[in-house]
Formats: structure tokens, C-alpha cells, sequence
């Protein structure tokens, strides 16, 4: 397959339309209904990932009999490459969605987990990374110490308990997983340095964990020791690009949420702005002809941008206009919500007294909570490359996977993928390089 790096079309974006993000079970989602959906085309409810809405959150025994299979399942049956990329924990709710059954998403390994749901035969998300689809592409993003028998040390900060192993099985699923791939030509890494001294065309899998849990936020990141998402996003493609039946690779730009459920939207926004590079350089080593490209969110935030700023002033900085209640200054960010909340001797905070422009400022919230909330509006879902004008008007978000299973000829229906003669009729797509972009950022 040959890279399309000077493809101008990558920028041409076809079609853009709203999507419904509710869960079965509640009006404002959560990342784990909302990652079933998209991935694994039905709606489920809260807290579950992978499993239809007949399961029922933590209730290990509803497990069994509700698993539904996601788009990077039907992709691998199909013969092609995948891979997932995500700058949390490899097993957080969105990219578990891709792999695992599981009825709470905070299972993350079997020290996450009640006595009750083991010995049930419950499995946690990070053994089931390496299980159900045992041969997964590409897997980066953190996670290292849900993968390590409880107590061991972790490679990069050996000295900080907090991130040691926290397997309660005593198994290493990254020495299981390197042994089983030794000779496969697969690597595992765990920094930067070690990601990039790899030549793709001479690697056919590879476990990039990069952090013990998430990755940094962008405008914190190690550049010598922690990749960013867009060069993860490069090695990727480069590595899966190789199989003539194409790829789907799922691309999470996961901390833009942690951004905004931490009122901090200076980090939310950089990680946005890193999403976007990462979507322009998989524009690059792919074509709109072979690939049908999806971005998305999986919900919003109840995060607003307002108060008639001029045009070149910092979107961070403060409105033109001092509230006509209390007489005070305001920025032109706010949120509904969160912990960004301030009282000062019984009267909202004067902004205009603090830094509010500096990377961890916690923007003015409307009702205190520790953590800001999602929104429950719809949220804009992009698409361009073969069969994109499927993807228009008003759809429920679960609509997703089908369309790009559709375009792809993965899946269960493919009736029109072939005439009467047996020669494809949509040879014009074959093969489709299926790329989602999963974002949660509210696009609309």
C-alpha cells in the first residue's frame, strides 16, 4: 500500500452531522455506553463496555450471553491489520469498548475487582486486551501497572509505589504477550526513544505503554521519554498500512476529556489542537479514494465559550464586558459545572486578580463539583473517503460502525459487495483503510 503524502485532498472533509450520544439508561452518557455504540453499534448502558443494554452495571452474572463484538473484531475476522491508539490507559473505557466485555469499566485489572466477580469468572479489561483478540496490530497509549503482578516496581519510576504493578493474579501480560509475539516480529516499548528506533516495515506488532496509567497532558508532556499522539498516530499507520486487505485503527485523544473534568480547559484545548494534528498527519499517509476517515466525539462537556470577545483576543482571556450583577470581570471560558467554582469572602472570585491564562487554571463554574460533568447534546461526527455521504443528517450515534462496516464490506451484511459474477462491485474501496478518530470534545 503506497502513502499518499502528496494527496491535498486529506483536507476535504465530506460530510459533517449531529449525533445522539444518551446511553439506554441515562440522558447525559458516559464514555463506556458511548464507546459500545460507536464501536460495537448498539447502545448499552452506563458504566458497561462491550456488552448490550441486558447487562447491568457491576452485576457480574449479566455478563454472559450480552457480549456484542466491535468494529475492530469484524475488521481482524475480515484479514485486515488493526490497531488502537490513545493517550490514556490502553484499557479506559473508549479503547476497551474496541476489545472487551465487561460490565464495569473500572475494572481495569482483577485488583480493580470485587471477590463476588471473580470467582464468578468475571475477566478484567487489561487481560482481556491480550485474550479476546489476541493478535491486535497496535496498541499504544498507558496502562503499564494494571499489566504487572501487584507490587512490582514500574520501569520508569521505580521508586514510586503508586505506580507499581497492581495484579492480584501474579501474571505479567506484557512478558506473556512478548513471548508470544517473539517471533512474529513484535516489539514492545515503553518510551519514545525505544518507539522510534523501531523501522516499521520491520514490525508486524507492536505494545507501546508508554505511562503507568495515562499519558501527560500535551502541555506537560516528556518529549524525550513520552511520544505525542500524532507520532503514535504515524507509526501506526506506517506499521499497519503493509497489509494489501487494508486497516482500522482507532485513534483516542482521551485527555481532553480529563481536561475538562478537571476545569482546566487551557488543557483540554492543547489536547484538541494535538488531536487535530494527529487527524492531518493520517490525512497525509492516506487517501480519501481507500479510506474512509471518521471523527468524532463521544459526548461533550458542559464547557462555553462567550461573552462577545473580539476577534484576536486569547480565547482564554477575559470578556470585553463586566457583569451587570455583580460588577466583576469574567473570562470568556466557563463551565456549567465543576471544580472551577470560587467563592471569595461570599462573592464570586475576581478574575481579574488571579492567572488566568496559566495551563492549570480552573475556569469559573456555575455550581460546584469536584468534577465537571459531560453535556448531553448531540456532538458533530466528520467523515470523508468512500461512502461518507452515509454519514449525514440527524443519527444515532450506534449508526457509526455499520456505516463503516458497511463501506468497508466487513461484518455481517455484505450482500452488496459482490455482483452476480463474484467480482466486487465496490472495487473502488477495496481495500478500505478504515480510520476512526475518537475524540471527546465537543465538535458542533
Amino acid at each position: 500500500m503506497k502513502s499518499h503524502d502528496n494527496d491535498k485532498s486529506h483536507n476535504f472533509w465530506h460530510q459533517r452531522f449531529p449525533g445522539a450520544t444518551y446511553n439506554t439508561n441515562a440522558q447525559v452518557p458516559d464514555s463506556a455506553g458511548t464507546a459500545t455504540a460507536y464501536l460495537c453499534g448498539v447502545k448499552a448502558n452506563e458504566g458497561t463496555v462491550g456488552v448490550s443494554a441486558a447487562a447491568v452495571k457491576s452485576q457480574c452474572n449479566t455478563t454472559r450471553g450480552n457480549e456484542v463484538t466491535s468494529i475492530l473484531k469484524w475488521a481482524k475476522d475480515a484479514g485486515k491489520s488493526v490497531g488502537i491508539v490513545t493517550t490514556t490507559r490502553v484499557n479506559h473505557a473508549t479503547p476497551s469498548a474496541a476489545y472487551a466485555h465487561c460490565v464495569d469499566r473500572d475494572w481495569y485489572s482483577d485488583g480493580d475487582m470485587p471477590a463476588e466477580a471473580l470467582q464468578s469468572g468475571c475477566k478484567d479489561i487489561a487481560r482481556q486486551l491480550f485474550e479476546n483478540i489476541p493478535d491486535i496490530d497496535v496498541i499504544m497509549g498507558g496502562g503499564r501497572r494494571n499489566m504487572y503482578p501487584r507490587n512490582t516496581p514500574d520501569v520508569e519510576y521505580p521508586g514510586d509505589k503508586k505506580h507499581n504493578g497492581t495484579r492480584k493474579d501474579g501474571r505479567n501480560l506484557v512478558g506473556e504477550w512478548t513471548d508470544r509475539m517473539k517471533d512474529k516480529r513484535g516489539y514492545y516499548v515503553w518510551n519514545r526513544k525505544d518507539l522510534f528506533s523501531l523501522n516499521p516495515n520491520n514490525v508486524d506488532y507492536l505494545l507501546g505503554l508508554f505511562e503507568p496509567a495515562d499519558l501527560p497532558y500535551e502541555l506537560e508532556r516528556n518529549k524525550e521519554t513520552d511520544p505525542s499522539l500524532t507520532e503514535m498516530v504515524d507509526v501506526a499507520i506506517k506499521i499497519l498500512r503493509k497489509n494489501e486487505r487494508g486497516f482500522y485503527l482507532l485513534v483516542e485523544g482521551g485527555r481532553i476529556d480529563h481536561g475538562h473534568h478537571d476545569g482546566k480547559a487551557k488543557q483540554a484545548l492543547h489536547e484538541a489542537v494535538e488531536m487535530d494534528r494527529a487527524i492531518t498527519r493520517a490525512g497525509l499517509l492516506t487517501s480519501i479514494y481507500d479510506t474512509l476517515t471518521v471523527v468524532t466525539a463521544d459526548h461533550s462537556h458542559v464547557f462555553s465559550f462567550g461573552g462577545y470577545t473580539h476577534r484576536g483576543n486569547s480565547i482564554f482571556g477575559l470578556a470585553p464586558i463586566m457583569s451587570d450583577i455583580d460588577q466583576k470581570p469574567f473570562t470568556s471560558i466557563l463551565y456549567g459545572n465543576g471544580p472551577g467554582f470560587k467563592f471569595v469572602n461570599g462573592a464570586r472570585e475576581n478574575v481579574s486578580t488571579v492567572d488566568y491564562e496559566q495551563n492549570n487554571y480552573q475556569a469559573q463554574a456555575a455550581v460546584p463539583l469536584s468534577m465537571e460533568t459531560h453535556g448531553g447534546e448531540d456532538v458533530a461526527i466528520f467523515s470523508k473517503g468512500p461512502l461518507a455521504h452515509l454519514l449525514h443528517g440527524v443519527q444515532e450515534q450506534h449508526y457509526i460502525p455499520h456505516v463503516m462496516a458497511y463501506a468497508a464490506c466487513i461484518g455481517q451484511n455484505k450482500g452488496h459487495c459482490h455482483t452476480n459474477s463474484g467480482s466486487p462491485s465496490l472495487s473502488h474501496i477495496s481495500p478500505t483503510l478504515a480510520l476512526l478518530l475518537s475524540i471527546k470534545w465537543l465538535l458542533c
